[in-house]
């Protein structure tokens, strides 16, 4: 086996911590706090991290291992969402008082599920993809511009699938472009806030992992999984 098609530990740790920023931002979702006069809903707190991990990914081992990536993320939130209407569905025990909060939190409109699955494929592609192809172009240089560049992209593209197919007909269009706005600003703060953290993260993997990937000659052909 060729050493580019090895996982390594740093990548599966990342990897893993990324599917599970997923589904917990996906059910952090149901829940909208209020800060100041901005109304979010509470999985902002984690769903930017899996774009900076989807950044760490493209920088170090390049677009094919992050397109991997992506594609479990995806089938990791789908079964999460599958597996939660089956468990509406069924029946509850007549002493169990529980069944309308549970039916709140894991009961998503099957609208809502396609948009928020949908929107994640289409950012996390384009971030990863921004990411690779201005590694090349700037021979590696300027980490902290890519970053912020690849995810305002990726984020873009998220709300602007994700909030007229969630939303679209049940509100203003005015309000739907506040909140893709607003959702896009605070995702890319974050990024930015956290950038020290992922500088060092980034150069610590790719100390211990002795890889540092330019994506040279390769297919960015979304559904050539196993090419890795």
């Amino acid at each position: 086996m060729k050493k580019d098609n090895l996982v390594s530990v740093p990548f599966m740790v990342l990897g893993i911590v990324f599917c599970v920023c997923l589904v917990a931002a996906n059910l952090l979702e149901t829940k909208v706090v209020q800060l100041g006069p901005i109304s979010i809903t509470a999985g902002l707190l984690v769903f930017p991290i899996s774009y900076i991990i989807n950044d760490c990914i493209a920088e170090v081992w390049g677009f094919r291992k992050a397109r991997l990536i992506i594609w479990m993320g995806f089938l990791m939130n789908f079964m999460v969402v599958a597996l939660g209407q089956i468990a509406v569905a069924l029946p509850a025990a007549p002493f169990w008082e529980g069944e309308e909060s549970f039916n709140f939190v894991f009961g998503m409109a099957p609208r809502i599920a396609v948009a928020s699955l949908l929107a994640f494929l289409v950012g996390s592609f384009i971030n990863a993809y921004v990411m690779s192809r201005m590694k090349i172009a700037s021979h590696g240089k300027n980490f902290s511009a890519r970053a912020i560049l690849s995810t305002v992209f990726g984020e873009s593209a998220d709300s602007l699938i994700f909030f007229p197919l969630a939303f679209g007909g049940l509100m203003p269009v005015s309000e739907l472009g506040k909140m893709m706005l607003v959702q896009v600003v605070l995702k890319t703060m974050y990024e930015i806030i956290i950038l020290p953290i992922t500088i060092r993260v980034v150069k610590y993997i790719k100390h211990v992992d002795d890889c540092d990937v330019y994506d040279e000659h390769i297919s960015y052909n979304v559904l050539k999984i196993k090419e890795i």
